[in-house]
């Protein structure tokens, strides 16, 4: 049993970008719940929602394919 390392070092590519936007997107959100009273208050949330809905995509997405190139090498 052996590791596809190209198939690893893409899905720790996936966890590296998913790392920076579970800080960012509550950090968004948090700031978008204190101004309140803008009228960008909305998009603000959306943006901050939507980065921590593309964190926990990428991190299943690397992880599926970290799992991949340690068990499926043989093929």
């Amino acid at each position: 049993m052996s590791t596809n390392k190209e198939v690893l070092f893409k899905g720790i590519k996936y966890i590296a970008w998913a790392l920076p936007l579970y800080f960012m997107g509550p950090s968004i959100i948090y700031n978008a719940f204190i101004n309140k009273e803008n009228n960008w208050h909305y998009l603000v949330l959306a943006i901050g929602m939507t980065a921590c809905f593309f964190a926990i995509f990428l991190t299943f997405r690397g992880l599926k394919t970290i799992m991949q190139s340690l068990f499926d090498g043989n093929k």
